[in-house]
């Protein structure tokens, strides 16, 4: 089995303008971003610069323009049924229980309800939620449903989870424990992870490597910095070490650029 278990390899990726099919924006340009099976890669970068975009070439939900995705050594095709994918916003269906939610997937797998609903009802219980069940995405505090939403993904079982700033919402204090909670369950199960965030404390607090991205348009990594932080890890703990300050430090020097690159295209933009 390889050791990656999720390769983008040198991928483009070119939009035509649906107005004028002649004119080319090219979002992402001959990037390559490999996850070993277990590890927990971030990845953060300017607004705009492409990270949703690489996630998604990832989960086979959008095709690439010239490159190679593989799964566990297999090239993709179509959709990756290897990964769970949290998404920004939740996915919940307003109209069903937060149990109901988190079956719904193992339901579409064939799995008969009953045993659906035992193992939804298990994951609910790991993520905090255990007497919430009934509960309907509007009864639910936006904590809440970022923990029904992130049980919906790992109730699933996949070996690849992809998440797309899923916590970028919450208030400080809930998204610290949203984010220690996603590492207690990581660690206990160890599944590769592709994390995007604008938060570069979130990034190096949770990861094994964070990965830099230069400002759009092609956007390309530009840097890659191994967290040899000891684990297990509090999210607002380690925030106080001298390591994690230097990491901080290191990094930033490399994203501070592209940060102040991608704010002046935005403001040209807007002009």
């Amino acid at each position: 089995m390889s050791a990656f278990a999720l390769e983008l390899n040198r991928i483009t990726v070119t939009f035509h303008s649906a107005d004028n099919p002649g004119q080319r924006y090219t979002a992402v340009a001959d990037s390559t971003l490999r996850i070993r099976a277990g590890e927990f890669v971030s990845v953060v970068g300017p607004t705009g610069c492409g990270k949703s975009t690489l996630l998604n070439i990832g989960a086979g939900l959008m095709q690439a323009s010239s490159g190679q995705v593989r799964v566990f050594g297999q090239d993709l095709q179509g959709i990756n049924r290897r990964a769970g994918y949290m998404f920004q916003t939740e996915a919940l269906m307003p109209w069903r229980s937060a149990i109901d939610n988190v079956m719904v997937g193992l339901q579409y797998r064939g799995v008969p309800d009953g045993e659906a609903r035992a193992q939804a009802q298990a994951w609910l219980e790991r993520v905090g939620l255990s007497g919430f069940g009934d509960r309907y995405p509007h009864q639910l505090s936006g904590g809440m449903r970022k923990r029904t939403a992130l049980a919906q993904v790992l109730a699933l079982d996949p070996d690849i989870i992809l998440m797309d700033e899923p916590f970028s919402a919450l208030d400080i204090q809930t998204r610290q424990l949203m984010e220690n909670e996603v590492l207690d369950l990581w660690a206990a199960r160890k599944k590769a992870v592709l994390f995007i965030t604008h938060d570069l404390d979130e990034a190096i607090a949770m990861s094994d490597r964070v990965v830099v991205l230069s400002a759009g348009p092609a956007t390309r990594p530009i840097g890659e910095f191994e967290i040899d932080l000891p684990r297990p890890r509090d999210v607002a703990e380690v925030r106080t070490q001298p390591r994690f300050v230097e990491l901080h430090t290191q990094i930033w020097a490399v994203l501070r650029d592209e940060v102040l690159k991608g704010y002046a295209q935005q403001l040209k933009k807007a002009a």
